[in-house]
């Protein structure tokens, strides 16, 4: 009968009802033989684990508290060890449970934490009134202070990991949460043991409830902030991380256990500055991240609140505390387009068929669909796509697929590039000498690139004036589809154009040489072009030369219809054009007259087709393979006089005039 006032204590209006409740409790809590069931329930468990005697007749070797806090960390041991070696029988599981559950309210009721924790209840909590589990958090809230004692901070650990196990052991959040619990289905009243029942389910589910943009009320995320805390403050609350990173946190992380240290020596060891990381721990800790969701605010991570106090309180104080920040902006954004295009509901919904990152690669490939190519990312989620892509090309380090298969690669050819943005560029550099899962992984992120420029986030700081000035038309597109780019190559040479803009245009030319497909819009007009003619070629500069020598044999020859389509004939213009610019775009010349360049060009600028000209002017002292390479180029140019970089620019303007390009052509001939 008490038990069963005790379940609805918090709708007895009755005070005098009220305090006698309260006090058949504690009379009950006095001695564990008067808890109705536990003794036969626990009886066998209280001898295989030596919590002691239950002999009638003999003298407890125990006091009901100890007894009772004994079968806890009997039942927390098993949860945190691969092979128990003895084994909380589930009678006496849910026993405890359910006694941890009934001493909620009032912390006099848990007797080993009471006694433990008397003194710092006064230091830490007197002025907190009991009840409601109102000492409980306080005590929570000051474990990790340096004044707090070490009895008292391993029986409140002991009670956080009951709480872990069953989110009824915490009276505020039970009660906070009831409502939304059961208008989300998250709980399952008739299997109040089941997995339902462990903190992490509530968590996660009650978050996904959050992004999909319902209701939650105000007390309960009040509940799931304090403890989606704890679970970050502390890592052996989350039986997971001990049972599979024991060997990482003692190898690489001991002595960093308080304020959530140890989750981030295991974020850096992810991220291959302390070593490797296990991918039963990686689970783990990513599992753990997904149920404490500290990027929808940045005090559930103490560590970052505390190291980052000082920034936030100046800079950032602007921003309203527990505004959702990265990926949950993301989640609120595109939970629709998920759902619509990937076949999710849940965002952490994971298994064979929907790995975990599949959703956001889903939505990547949505992203950068054209209008011909089917259903697209809604505008907003869109965003938010582009924004944790932009985010990522800043720094390797984000990216994880691309650290993990790239860590070698990263040592052997870009140990000196250490600033934000280098790794990336030196990694697009040694693009023929990676190991081919991190060649292929650069791949994608450098095709990507080429169809939205903006993700370079140094190389668009560096080209602002050029692009204000002469490309702020095609940077305003929602969709950029490589115009961006194109804009930039083609005012390379303007006036405001600086050193750090060039050389970052240059490079991603350079880059695209070594793969027709970093070409984005050349790729799209000439994909079906190049299966069809010119299969199994990859590299830029031979693609073009294999379709220009179609288009050309196809003119001389009168043929009927063209064989490259003309989409693809006039994106083939504009990438012929563009490679006379610069000698290093057409690789078998630049090779054949490196040390030609070196003799009679050391002096010259790159760019502006200076090298070619000094070439040209100096063509009877040549190399003989050299000699050859230029010669054929001067013929190549006699015959298409557009493909003359030099002769185009000295004279645009002159061409521009109607009647005068014949004469000006005569000129040069």
């Amino acid at each position: 009968m008490v038990s069963c006032l005790v379940d609805h204590r918090g709708n007895i209006t009755e005070y005098q009802c009220h305090q006698y409740i309260t006090k058949m409790t504690a009379i009950i809590f006095s001695d564990y033989r008067l808890i109705c069931g536990f003794m036969d329930d626990c009886k066998n468990d209280i001898n295989i684990l030596k919590c002691g005697s239950i002999r009638l007749g003999e003298k407890d070797a125990h006091s009901q508290g100890e007894v009772v806090s004994c079968l806890e960390k009997g039942l927390v041991k098993e949860a945190e060890e691969k092979e128990p070696k003895t084994q909380v029988s589930e009678l006496c599981k849910k026993a405890i449970l359910r006694v941890a559950e009934l001493s909620s309210d009032d912390f006099h009721l848990d007797r080993h934490l009471y006694f433990s924790c008397r003194d710092d209840r006064e230091r830490f909590c007197e002025n907190t009134q009991a009840g409601e589990g109102r000492v409980y958090k306080c005590l929570f809230n000051h474990k990790f202070e340096e004044s707090m004692s070490e009895k008292c901070r391993e029986a409140l650990t002991t009670r956080q990991k009951l709480i872990a196990q069953d989110y009824k052991v915490s009276y505020s959040l039970a009660k906070s949460c009831k409502s939304d619990l059961k208008k989300y289905r998250c709980n399952v009243e008739n299997l109040p043991r089941s997995r339902e029942a462990r903190l992490s389910y509530l968590l996660m589910c009650l978050e996904s409830a959050v992004h999909r943009g319902r209701q939650v009320s105000s007390e309960c995320q009040g509940e799931m902030l304090d403890y989606r805390r704890m679970l970050m403050e502390d890592f052996s609350l989350s039986p997971e991380i001990i049972l599979s990173c024991r060997g990482e946190i003692e190898h690489h992380c001991s002595g960093l256990h308080r304020k959530g240290r140890t989750l981030h020596c295991l974020m850096k060891v992810v991220r291959g500055e302390k070593g490797n990381l296990g991918m039963n721990c990686q689970q783990a800790l990513q599992t753990l991240i997904q149920e404490t969701d500290p990027g929808a605010d940045y005090r559930i991570d103490r560590a970052l609140n505390e190291a980052c106090e000082s920034v936030i309180q100046t800079a950032c104080k602007h921003i309203r505390s527990g505004d959702p920040m990265l990926d949950p902006v993301l989640y609120r954004k595109c939970q629709g387009d998920a759902s619509r295009l990937c076949h999710t509901h849940g965002w952490n919904e994971t298994s064979e068929l929907m790995p975990p990152g599949a959703v956001f690669s889903c939505l990547y490939r949505h992203a950068y669909r054209t209008e011909e190519q089917g259903r697209r990312l809604s505008r907003e989620c869109r965003a938010e796509v582009q924004r944790i892509l932009h985010q990522r090309a800043m720094d390797v380090k984000l990216d994880p697929a691309l650290q993990d298969k790239c860590l070698i690669d990263l040592g052997k050819w870009c140990s000196e590039k250490t600033e934000t943005g280098q790794e990336l560029e030196c990694l697009q550099d040694h693009l023929d000498d990676l190991a081919v899962e991190c060649r292929d992984i650069v791949g994608n992120l450098t095709e990507l690139e080429s169809e939205d420029i903006q993700i370079e986030a140094l190389l668009m700081r560096a080209c602002e004036p050029i692009i204000q000035n002469f490309c702020h038309d095609v940077a305003d597109n929602q969709i950029d589809s490589g115009d961006l780019m194109e804009c930039l190559i083609q005012n390379k040479h303007q006036k405001d154009m600086n050193e750090k803009c060039a050389i970052g245009v240059t490079h991603f030319q350079l880059v695209q040489m070594k793969d027709f497909r970093f070409s984005y819009k050349f790729k799209m007009a000439c994909k079906e072009d190049v299966l069809k003619l010119c299969p199994n070629i990859k590299k830029k500069v031979d693609v073009v030369i294999c379709l220009s020598t179609t288009v050309r044999n196809d003119t001389l020859q009168e043929a009927k219809e063209h064989r490259v389509s003309l989409k693809c004939r006039k994106q083939l213009r504009v990438e012929e054009l563009e490679m006379t610019e610069d000698i290093r775009l057409e690789p078998d010349l630049y090779e054949a007259c490196k040390s030609d360049i070196k003799n009679y060009c050391s002096t010259v600028q790159y760019g502006n087709a200076q090298i070619i000209e000094c070439l040209k002017e100096n063509k009877k002292q040549l190399s003989p393979r050299c000699h050859q390479k230029v010669f054929k180029l001067q013929e190549t140019e006699m015959m298409d006089p557009e493909l003359d970089y030099t002769l185009m620019r000295v004279c645009k303007q002159m061409i521009k005039i109607p009647g005068l390009y014949l004469v000006v052509l005569s000129q040069e001939l």
